[in-house]
């Protein structure tokens, strides 16, 4: 179902001799913003500080960068049009520019509001009447309700309510100026926004404040929720504000619809579960973090980000596919599709080393996954054979992309020295980021090592200051049955030199499809020096004391 919203809005002036009010909305790829002004009247200025407030937001809301989660966009805006209206009000030197503001951002499933002022936003659902949304920022006494405690121009820094929460299909919101919800109760209000369609309701609303005597202004703005979009990035995160991972869970406990079957792993960070869904008698597969670690707000982050990726990529072409989290969740977790099967390590294990035809079959099956995740501009960082999984329909899939890179994770994430120290290329060692090409070297040593037995430059830890001081043995040294063929390739694959290896997925998958009919070269032997660049002071050393020893003997010894 894709993003869809009915639109209303309706403004009148009702006996006062201008309208100084003001509404509007602006959508755009999947978004929508939609604002309320009420300017105040006392200096003759409330109508432009209310249509420049309105008119500024909605012009630049969809310029703001992309990665802007929408209250920190909102908040610059807002600023910027407050520190204008200040500075205005300060020439003029009668503070007369201000006006409240209650602008509502609709993105993915979720919904961000800003609040200044006295409008006012609803929530209104069938069965459920009103539900305010804001605080008026008045006056409390009866007699001065009509002075602001806040609004846009009144003071230097301007302070704005932020609230955030979920979006269903079938949801109103209404956003009115004190002539609407000054006259009407909320269950009036109620009534009338849901009746008809929107632009009907909204004038509906208005049409009622000024019968029941409204004497200022009265607008309305409704939106009705007609569809929605698939789960973004930031009603996931906004999931990790609002809720906390489960306790931890026994075989039987349900979560949310889940009947938990069994433990299936607790790595200390994550505790993986099988799971039914009672609805559908499916299995599903449980992510969620480990009591340990359920406070660590960078690893909830990456729990979003992780879930993101999967509902956006996931079940087909070998990602596994993420199940949006229900609207009523009442934890932090993620759920996967439940594929049986075993993982490359635990395959290592019990078979031992394939067969070759087997091996070319899974390693084209595992180059064209990681190639559709590079081509969409995200990075694996810890492809190993514990995170590469035959599942019994037969088909290899990519899994956990816990720490993955997709240029919407946080810079905590971005600069995790992520990854198994012996599947990581020599850049991430010497201070280099992990690109695509990162994967495809984890890649090449993984079927290094399922293919050989061991690993092409041993185990290494990340202590180790001598990490490739060796080019790795070719496979066929170690196995007579492997093709020269193969043996280039997987040399390649994992060679020292970046620009001896693959530089693409594509590249990669095309030299295990032409095989023996197109061999590839095998990459050269790596110098010495750039193997171990003290080498050359090593051998100086060597050579000097060598003199040394030569000369001492001559001195000691031979005749003069």
């Amino acid at each position: 179902m894709s993003f869809e919203v009915d639109i209303g809005t309706s403004s009148q002036r009702g006996p006062r001799e201008r309208n100084e009010d003001f509404a509007g909305t602006v959508q755009q790829a999947g978004a929508l913003v939609a604002a309320v002004a009420d300017g105040v009247s006392a200096g003759g200025e409330g109508m432009e500080a209310a249509q420049t407030t309105v008119m500024g937001l909605l012009a630049d809301y969809f310029a703001t960068p992309a990665h802007w989660e929408p209250t920190a966009a909102l908040d610059r805006l807002i600023a910027a049009q407050n520190s204008w209206l200040c500075g205005h009000n300060r020439r003029r030197g009668n503070g007369s520019a201000l006006t409240t503001l209650t602008a509502l951002v609709l993105h993915g499933q979720s919904f961000t509001l800003a609040h200044v002022g006295d409008t006012r936003a609803w929530r209104v659902r069938a069965g459920e009447g009103a539900e305010l949304l804001t605080a008026d920022h008045a006056h409390p006494h009866p007699d001065m309700r009509s002075q602001l405690t806040r609004a846009i121009g009144l003071d230097d820094a301007v302070r704005v309510d932020y609230l955030q929460g979920d979006v269903r299909v079938g949801d109103g919101f209404v956003l009115t100026s004190d002539g609407v919800h000054g006259l009407l109760r909320p269950a009036q209000l109620a009534a009338l926004a849901l009746a008809g369609d929107a632009q009907a309701a909204s004038e509906a609303l208005v049409q009622a404040a000024l019968a029941a005597g409204g004497r200022d202004n009265a607008t309305a703005l409704v939106l009705r929720i007609r569809g929605l979009d698939a789960r973004q990035l930031h009603d996931e995160l906004g999931d990790v504000r609002r809720l906390l991972p489960p306790p931890v869970l026994k075989v039987g406990d349900v979560l949310d619809g889940y009947q938990v079957t069994h433990l299936v792993a607790d790595s200390g960070v994550h505790r993986l579960y099988q799971a039914r869904d009672v609805a559908s008698r499916a299995l599903v597969a449980i992510k969620t973090l480990s009591p340990g670690r359920a406070s660590d707000p960078e690893e909830r982050v990456m729990l979003a980000h992780e879930a993101w990726l999967g509902q956006r990529f996931g079940g087909v072409g070998g990602l596994v596919r993420v199940h949006p989290r229900a609207a009523g969740a009442t934890a932090l977790y993620t759920v996967f599709d439940w594929h049986a099967g075993r993982t490359l390590e635990q395959l290592r294990q019990a078979d031992g080393r394939p067969a070759v035809t087997p091996f070319i079959d899974a390693a084209v099956a595992v180059v064209r996954v990681l190639g559709r995740l590079h081509r969409q501009g995200v990075v694996h960082r810890d492809i190993k054979p514990g995170n590469l999984h035959l599942g019994d329909d037969g088909q290899w899939r990519v899994i956990d992309l816990g720490v993955a890179l997709s240029g919407r994770e946080s810079a905590a994430q971005r600069e995790l020295h992520a990854g198994t120290p012996s599947y990581m290329n020599p850049e991430q060692w010497e201070g280099g980021m992990a690109d695509a090409g990162s994967d495809l070297f984890a890649f090449g040593v993984t079927l290094y090592q399922w293919l050989t037995g061991r690993l092409p430059y041993g185990e290494i830890e990340p202590y180790q200051s001598g990490r490739y001081r060796r080019d790795p043995v070719a496979p066929s040294r170690i196995r007579a049955d492997v093709p020269i063929w193969l043996d280039h390739l997987l040399l390649k694959a994992v060679a020292r030199d970046p620009r001896q290896r693959f530089e693409t997925a594509e590249e990669m998958l095309l030299a295990l499809e032409r095989g023996a009919s197109r061999p590839i070269a095998a990459p050269l032997a790596t110098p010495l020096l750039r193997r171990d660049p003290a080498a050359a002071w090593k051998l100086g050393l060597l050579l000097s004391l060598l003199f040394n020893v030569l000369l001492v003997l001559w001195l000691l010894f031979l005749p003069h």
